[in-house]
């Protein structure tokens, strides 16, 4: 009866301004030269939707393309050469798919459920009913408002509320690229592991930590995937609004992951408000951006603040900081080293799960090179030490689509990277003495070896 009454709902927020993608095909393409990698960064140009942000030379590329695009695409494709094939051969049908909960496994809090995707205001009713249910160690906050007026709200669960001494902080982000549903349910599922758990280890870094979560920091553009556009990537900022050709909705939006004032809009974003990486007009121009910087500023000047982790859809990676650099660059992040053991070790555990398979490194090195985004901005301004951004499930056969019946054993596999995460970071000494000397502690190098040896 529940999930009849869902699915029931969930058609009702499909209005009539509901924008449909029945018969949009998903093609994939792998670029060989500078031609062909010119020829697929233009299909922008032409109101095709690039699923992929950077294509780059011997990678694959996605393309949406509408039925009415279909003949010409194709054709074009065939006249320059460039080898295509279909990835997905109706996206509404995954849409709609998104929409069922899934019957296969069972997993809730409270209210909410992990067997299906919820709405903005059901996760912001859940954390209200969490500070109810946890009145000593869970208490929500709000840090600011996107600008159509939703607010940017998460839970802080602090399991030694009122701790007089300097307490670790951890932070992490979900929701800040509007399509990738997966990111909040994934944010939501930790939050409930921090909270039931019985596993030591879970329990630990859960209690170690005042947790600072927040599922949802682009409120506006997540509302908008479920009421307008499923696809919806950026935030609803419209002061920029443009004519677009085939969609001129494509500019009411800024790409919040591009607006955040470290190296900003220098490489991988763009200054066309049409582009999905639209940078904005300025660094961190936007309110969603502003509250976030501000509110890590204010929680880091306060306490010792070890994590800053984000996560988003899709490509099964895990990003270390800093996206616009590659090769030896990568070491302009003083303790790169560091954070590639902690993220691979992570990594192996992932795998253990389920066998999925995920790589780590710089974006420039593994995806496509980026600035302006929230996890840099942690690293590069703010001098968080351990800062990480997740590219969840898959590697496209669904995309931004996952299917509900994956987001169970995605956060399990998650949880099983971020105990293990945790456990590297412990052991290298940051619960102890931040990043400032750690390489230079024999006590705790010597703490590390003891760990892994036995």
């Amino acid at each position: 009866m529940f999930a009849t009454i869902s699915l029931i709902l969930n058609v009702l927020i499909l209005t009539s301004a509901y924008k449909s993608y029945e018969n949009y095909k998903v093609y994939k393409a792998v670029p060989e030269s500078d031609t062909q990698l010119q020829i697929l960064t233009d299909l922008k140009k032409s109101g095709f939707d690039l699923w992929t942000d950077l294509p780059m030379i011997g990678k694959d590329v996605r393309i949406m393309v509408s039925p009415s695009q279909e003949n010409d695409f194709v054709d074009y494709m065939k006249s320059v050469g460039l080898d295509i094939a279909v990835a997905i051969t109706n996206v509404q049908s995954l849409i709609n798919d998104q929409l069922k909960p899934s019957t296969t496994q069972r997993s809730s809090l409270g209210s909410l459920t992990w067997t299906e995707y919820h709405t903005l205001e059901k996760i912001h009713a859940w954390l209200d009913e969490l500070e109810t249910m946890y009145p000593n160690i869970v208490s929500t906050v709000t840090i600011g408002n996107g600008t159509e007026g939703k607010a940017i709200k998460g839970v802080i669960i602090d399991y030694k509320s009122g701790r007089k001494e300097n307490p670790l902080i951890g932070m992490i982000e979900g929701g800040i690229h509007a399509r990738e549903w997966i990111s909040p349910a994934t944010v939501t599922g930790i939050i409930k592991e921090f909270l039931t758990s019985d596993n030591t280890d879970v329990r630990f870094m859960a209690e170690a930590f005042v947790w600072h979560i927040f599922p949802v920091v682009n409120p506006d553009g997540y509302a908008y995937t479920f009421t307008n556009n499923r696809m919806w990537r950026k935030n609803r900022n419209t002061l920029y609004s443009t004519t677009c050709g085939i969609d001129d909705d494509l500019s009411n939006g800024i790409d919040l992951n591009r607006n955040f004032n470290y190296v900003w809009n220098t490489v991988g974003a763009s200054s066309n408000p049409c582009d999905q990486t639209f940078a904005g007009p300025s660094a961190g121009s936007e309110p969603e951006t502003q509250a976030i910087m501000n509110y890590v500023q204010k929680i880091k000047g306060t306490a010792n603040m070890i994590y800053y982790i984000a996560f988003h859809s899709y490509s099964q990676m895990v990003l270390i900081p800093y996206s616009h650099v590659g090769g030896a660059d990568v070491l302009q992040v003083e303790n790169y080293g560091d954070l590639y053991e902690i993220a691979q070790r992570g990594l192996d555990k992932l795998t253990e799960k389920y066998g999925t398979q995920y790589v780590a490194g710089t974006s420039l090195d593994i995806l496509y090179a980026v600035t302006g985004s929230s996890f840099d901005w942690a690293k590069g301004v703010a001098k968080i030490p351990i800062v990480y951004l997740f590219e969840l499930r898959d590697v496209g056969d669904y995309g931004f689509l996952l299917p509900p019946n994956q987001i169970i054993p995605n956060n399990e596999e998650i949880m099983a990277c971020l105990i293990e995460m945790d456990k590297t970071t412990r052991n290298l000494g940051y619960y102890y003495s931040g990043a400032a000397n750690v390489a230079a502690s024999a006590i705790v190098i010597f703490t590390f070896v003891l760990a892994f040896v036995y």
